[in-house]
């Protein structure tokens, strides 16, 4: 898309060129951070006496695949001739950490420009360009992606080894790791939870009235209340939100005999207003979890959809962790709304008026690396059944935070 958009036409092995731009990619990452013998011989065989390993310096390799391998010099033979270097990978802290290790690793050291887009639309892409910024502009972003790598290897080479020695057995790795770990125990819990949940009978009192089943909140007895406070010596007042359920069936039975021939009371009748608003933007998770309780897909199934969606410029990028736009996207929404022709019994009354700007939607503050996933404006077509179902979602969620609340 990139390619097209520069004018460059010509496909050569590894790079696309032409109109005084030669457009390489990569393959995820090509680079990584070296395993633990790559720093010392001595860590080369697992043993408590090896730990902590903590590098004096890190560093990084390629990783072992004759693809990426071949991949990476074309990259490399194409920074070291070049007069300037525009890094266009993802506008995201990982994105970032993936061009900025294979520039150091090919050694680039020609000026570097930064692309930063949220979308793939030709439109997207040629503001993007007009926009360039430095690169020194994401150095903390960077940082910060380093500082993420070089924990998950601290935290991980060692206490998967710890782990491993102390309670493996010699029989299996034990691997241990900052998100790995923490959602396995969630998931153990839950089930613990599960094997150790006792159930028990009980009991409800139901009564009928013009056809309309209502339980009954048993309540104490006034008797039983000032019995209670009058044994705490009246230094504390008895609340009476209502007995436990009923566990013996003769209990409530009797209970039934008690109460049965009085008269019902209507002690209060509250009456009021209610309002429902619009539901937030949907950021990764909030879609992941939409598309599971809606599709029942997974985590990984919605992120393959949404991905696949952005790169046919439906969607915006889908890797985001915030529910609200920027505020330069505002005058861009009448134009995506115009572009979503499937759903023009929706539009039909935002069109021609002016879009409200609610602190709920629009938030610089609120927004980093990227606003919240929302549809491009491009008209959607040949999408898989699948991909239809969450763009419905992401388009049909853009929309209503446009229309007033509910009352």
């Amino acid at each position: 898309d990139i390619a097209e958009v520069l004018g460059a036409h010509t496909r050569k092995e590894g790079y696309i060129e032409g109109n005084g731009y030669q457009v390489t990619w990569t393959f995820g990452h090509l680079c990584t951070l070296k395993e633990p013998h790559e720093y010392t011989p001595n860590w080369k065989s697992w043993n408590l006496g090896s730990l902590p390993m903590i590098p004096p310096r890190f560093g990084i390799k390629l990783i072992e695949n004759p693809t990426y391998e071949k991949q990476f010099h074309i990259i490399e033979g194409l920074m070291q001739n070049a007069d300037e270097i525009i890094n266009c990978g993802d506008a995201g802290q990982e994105g970032e950490l993936i061009q900025r290790w294979v520039m150091q690793k090919a050694g680039a050291r020609c000026p570097v420009k930064r692309l930063w887009i949220s979308s793939l639309t030709e439109e997207a892409i040629r503001e993007g360009f007009a926009k360039l910024k430095d690169q020194s502009d994401f150095q903390s972003l960077y940082e910060a992606g380093l500082s993420r790598a070089m924990g998950d290897w601290l935290l991980g080479m060692n206490a998967t080894r710890l782990y491993t020695i102390k309670y493996g057995q010699n029989k299996q790795v034990l691997s241990i790791g900052r998100v790995q770990t923490p959602t396995l125990a969630l998931i153990v819990n839950r089930q613990l939870e599960i094997a150790n949940f006792q159930p028990k009978q009980y009991w409800e009192l139901k009564t009928n009235y013009r056809d309309t089943t209502f339980s009954a909140l048993i309540r104490k007895s006034d008797e039983e209340i000032a019995a209670e406070e009058e044994k705490s010596g009246g230094k504390k007042k008895i609340d009476n939100p209502g007995i436990d359920p009923i566990a013996n069936r003769e209990e409530g039975e009797a209970l039934v005999e008690r109460i049965k021939d009085l008269p019902c009371i209507v002690t209060n009748v509250g009456k009021k207003d209610g309002k429902e608003y619009a539901p937030r933007l949907f950021d990764l998770t909030s879609l992941q979890v939409e598309c599971n309780k809606k599709f029942a897909y997974s985590a990984d199934e919605t992120l393959k959809l949404i991905q696949s969606l952005y790169e046919k410029k439906v969607a915006t990028y889908p890797r985001v962790d915030t529910t609200f736009l920027s505020d330069d996207i505002y005058p861009k929404c009448p134009g995506i709304l115009k572009g979503l022709r499937d759903y023009e019994v929706l539009t039909a009354p935002l069109a021609g008026a002016s879009l409200p700007k609610s602190k709920k939607v629009f938030d610089n503050s609120k927004v980093t690396d990227h606003h919240a996933i929302i549809p491009t404006g491009v008209y959607a077509q040949n999408l898989t059944d699948m991909e239809r179902r969450v763009y419905d979602l992401i388009a049909r969620r853009f929309i209503a935070v446009f229309y007033p609340d509910c009352k």
